[in-house]
């Protein structure tokens, strides 16, 4: 599913990712842990082809590889890079992002509709979504109106819709009380078993990361333990 090689990023002459290998596969869920300043989220952005790996380093020619589902993403031009994204990778970030002028349901068809997909059969699949995460009853509530652990499960149901192969999370329990967290943790493991969805999740939350199928460490760059 996802199979990244010599993967670094130089911030000026600050190396942030030194060299990161990694393959994850297809239904598996992945949490990256490590200290503040380890270069995880970095590392997510990339392989959620948000960020480019550095091609050039202080002194050298950098040569990466970052396969995305057969996909080699790091050839692709920008229309084809965002089309890819799109239809192929889900995004579920700390604060839910939700557009506060739409409701719940509009809110999850966005990137179906940016996809071009029909808006009768993209409203279905949304409810069908919501539902199942629970929130058929708050379909048409604007963010404002649902708690914090519904804001995050529309989010959920957003990041779902246009059935991507990887969803790429990024601190995602980390503006959530504990039981909505719980709920949160949860839910992903439903979601993979149902639909055999991967997840690459970046968090701090211990109980995440030792519920997942295996756990990164990174330190200062690297990935330190945990690599397969």
């Amino acid at each position: 599913m996802i199979i990244a090689k010599n993967i670094h990023k130089y911030y000026g002459d600050l190396e942030v990712l030194k060299g990161v290998d990694l393959h994850i596969k297809q239904g598996e869920i992945v949490a990256i842990v490590g200290p503040s300043g380890a270069g995880k989220t970095t590392l997510l952005q990339i392989l959620g082809t948000l960020d480019k790996p550095s091609t050039k380093g202080l002194n050298s020619i950098i040569k990466s590889e970052l396969l995305l589902n057969n996909q080699d993403v790091l050839n692709l031009k920008d229309r084809g890079l965002s089309k890819f994204r799109n239809e192929h990778i889900g995004f579920i970030f700390q604060f839910h992002q939700l557009l506060p002028e739409f409701t719940a349901l509009e809110n999850v068809c966005i990137p179906a509709f940016i996809a071009k997909k029909q808006k009768k059969e993209v409203e279905i699949e949304a409810k069908k979504i919501l539902d199942f995460l629970g929130l058929s009853d708050r379909v048409d509530h604007k963010p404002n109106e649902l708690s914090g652990g519904e804001q995050q499960r529309v989010a959920v149901a957003r990041a779902l819709i246009n059935n991507p192969k990887v969803i790429f999370a990024d601190e995602p329990s980390g503006n959530l009380d504990t039981a909505s967290a719980k709920n949160l943790h949860e839910l992903f493991f439903s979601l993979r078993d149902e639909f055999n969805q991967t997840f690459v999740i970046v968090t701090h939350n211990t109980e995440l990361a030792n519920m997942a199928d295996r756990k990164l460490e990174m330190k200062d760059g690297r990935i330190v333990s945990g690599v397969q």
